[in-house]
């Protein structure tokens, strides 16, 4: 077995946490570049900058691989081979033999998958485009957010599993936060949309035209990128990843039961099937592939609504003029490409309920980085700070009972 492997496959706990640290700055790093690219230095792009940051995405999993291979004896081609391992034994484990790779990849039960991690990825940023040119800004962050509460929800109806008392009430405590912060006028300045599309111009100018329709619109995309976070732990992460295993809710893809026993006695009894194939894989390097497969498929497809949406002088194409605003506009593609990378793992980590409302607070992080950084004291009231607190409160509950279940 390579050196360090032990160390490279079995990075949970604080490794993981500093993974979520790092995430929330992240986060809040692209709100306030891209607040400043749009607001700052005129460059009011919200689609181009959308379409740039998740195609960003497809750089990831190469520089984990070079990463993987500096720190480590492994090679670039025996990362690859078992990735490619991993997603056929996951997507079609009944036709691969783990005595050779040898073997036809399961190509279009990927690309369906890629499509529809793609789409729902997708989607709910779109439809969130459209609705803050529709209705208030703070209708639709904190409609957005409910889909902490969504996930739980469809944690419960898609796996059958039980209502869990602790679970419901840190989540409903977190969505109250949500609405807290929000009415309470700390994100009245638009920057706090706690999802993955802050990187859009919410600050459209005139009265907001069909409110209804607005609100109407988030809920739908927060509706579904709540179902997105479940139907992800479920269908995409790898049900043999030693970190992963730390919900029972959640059960892998596979054609029957005594598959999903070999799947699961084949990662407790094999840490290397072959020279060429590592096993189970370091943490985080299937999720990365999965992001930027995601970002490959964004690149080479979601460019079509650009000359669109110029033929129909909706967004008109422009490319920045200045080379400071090249620069903040590849800040906010690096920052946004770790927070949705690092977002990925931690789904496949934690699961969605404790990611979903984990990911709130960055609404607690924009709050304080605008009041001690942003001039915006004055957005500091009773309300916004009861709200960060029942956040903050509820992903310790959540948290507490992940360690628990450890």
């Amino acid at each position: 077995m390579p050196v360090g492997h032990h160390t490279l496959v079995r990075l949970g706990g604080i490794p993981a946490v500093g993974l979520f640290v790092v995430c929330l700055f992240a986060f809040v790093a692209e709100t306030q570049l891209s607040q400043y690219v749009q607001a700052d230095l005129g460059f009011r792009q919200p689609y181009l900058i959308f379409y740039i940051v998740h195609s960003s995405f497809a750089v990831l999993f190469p520089l984990h691989l070079l990463y993987l291979s500096i720190v480590s004896q492994l090679s670039i081609r025996s990362l690859w081979n078992s990735v490619i391992f991993a997603a056929h034994n996951h997507l079609a484990p009944k036709t691969i033999s783990s005595a050779t790779t040898e073997h036809s990849f399961p190509t279009w039960k990927f690309s369906r998958l890629l499509a529809f991690l793609t789409t729902c990825m997708t989607l709910p940023g779109l439809l969130w485009f459209i609705a803050v040119t529709l209705a208030p800004v703070t209708d639709v962050t904190a409609l957005w957010n409910t889909n902490a509460f969504f996930a739980y929800v469809f944690s419960v109806l898609l796996t059958g599993g039980k209502w869990d008392p602790r679970r419901l009430v840190a989540v409903v405590i977190a969505t109250a936060g949500v609405l807290a912060v929000v009415y309470g006028g700390s994100t009245s300045s638009d920057d706090a949309s706690g999802g993955t599309h802050e990187h859009l111009d919410t600050r459209a100018p005139g009265r907001r035209s069909a409110p209804l329709v607005g609100d109407l619109l988030t809920l739908v995309a927060s509706i579904i990128y709540g179902a997105y976070q479940v139907l992800y732990k479920i269908y995409a992460a790898l049900p043999d990843d030693p970190e992963a295993q730390t919900d029972t809710l959640y059960s892998p893809v596979a054609s029957d039961a005594s598959s999903v026993d070999d799947i699961e006695d084949h990662a407790e009894n094999t840490l290397l099937i072959q020279d060429d194939i590592v096993h189970p894989l370091p943490f985080g390097l299937y999720p990365n592939f999965l992001t930027s497969a995601i970002g490959i498929c964004t690149l080479l497809v979601l460019w079509i609504p650009v000359p669109i949406l110029d033929a129909l002088h909706i967004e008109p194409f422009e490319m920045p003029s200045t080379a400071l605003t090249y620069g903040v506009i590849c800040g906010i593609a690096l920052t946004g490409a770790v927070f949705n990378a690092g977002f990925m793992v931690l789904l496949g980590v934690w699961g969605p309920i404790v990611t979903s409302v984990g990911s709130l607070l960055t609404i607690v992080l924009v709050f304080v980085s605008d009041a001690l950084f942003g001039g915006a004291v004055e957005t500091v009231t009773f309300w916004s700070i009861l709200g960060c607190g029942s956040i903050v409160a509820a992903f310790a509950i959540l948290a507490y009972d992940l360690m628990r279940g450890r």
